[in-house]
């Protein structure tokens, strides 16, 4: 199913938005790749659900407004997002950074949280655990290390115009740095506070993940009550991306399980 995109306001920031789809409401929030366009795993998921799957403001077609300074300003910004869109609560997914706003809202209040979806979310440090650095890698070997297929990354890298896509490159790579430069991809004070987490919450991981090792998988199952965790094989870190299909096949069973 397609989704089109739109204009949505929301605390005086204009966002752009992906959105289509009938069923149960589903907020997306996305991480490293941005969510420019309409991927296929959306559309999969706008065959069962309601999808809303902004560009975080300060990436992409969204304002950067000027209060935006650290990840817990996106939290907040979306949990009044979802206050002011108001009826029943949203089955919020999260991928990478995404997935760490989502647990910065979580701590905060879940009361609008039908349930979490979250792959290879960020916000953590992994004791033992050797991350890649995404603001050291140069383009190619950034995009390499995003997949375990390779023939994905090629294809990304030969899409990619240095010219025409600049701007946008840029705006996002200078977004993410404000949020998540230092310390890197974490926040230090969010492990001590992840027990509040009371939505059901799933936690999908690629086994192959270059940037954040699987073993984040474990540490973060033991800090959320009650967290499942799923293991995709021959998968790197943007598996929405990679893995369309297992990816969404298991954000919607698990969604519909919960309503069962």
């Amino acid at each position: 199913m397609r989704l089109e995109r739109v204009a949505h306001e929301a605390r005086g920031c204009s966002l752009s938005v992906m959105r289509g789809g009938f069923g149960p409401r589903l907020l997306y929030l996305h991480g490293l790749e941005g969510s420019g366009a309409s991927h296929p795993f959306l559309e999969m998921l706008a065959e069962n659900f309601d999808v809303f799957a902004p560009e975080h403001p300060g990436f992409g077609g969204s304002a950067d407004p000027a209060w935006l300074a650290n990840i817990h300003d996106l939290a907040y910004f979306y949990l009044d997002l979802l206050d002011d869109m108001g009826g029943e609560p949203f089955h919020l997914v999260g991928a990478s950074v995404g997935g760490w706003v989502a647990l910065e809202m979580a701590v905060r209040n879940c009361s609008r949280i039908a349930s979490l979806s979250l792959n290879a979310p960020a916000g953590i440090y992994g004791e033992g655990l050797r991350r890649g650095d995404i603001f050291l890698w140069p383009t190619e070997e950034r995009i390499r290390n995003f997949y375990f297929d390779q023939t994905i990354a090629e294809r990304t890298l030969a899409g990619m115009d240095p010219i025409r896509d600049f701007d946008e490159t840029y705006k996002n790579a200078v977004t993410l740095a404000r949020i998540a430069w230092e310390p890197r991809l974490f926040d230090p004070f969010l492990k001590k506070w992840l027990h509040r987490v009371t939505a059901p919450t799933q936690i999908i991981w690629g086994e192959q993940d270059r940037v954040l090792p699987v073993g984040y998988a474990e540490q973060f199952a033991r800090l959320i009550p009650h967290a499942s965790v799923h293991l995709i094989d021959e998968c790197g870190h943007l598996l929405p991306l990679e893995k369309p299909a297992a990816f969404t096949s298991l954000v919607t069973s698990f969604a519909k399980g919960l309503s069962k």
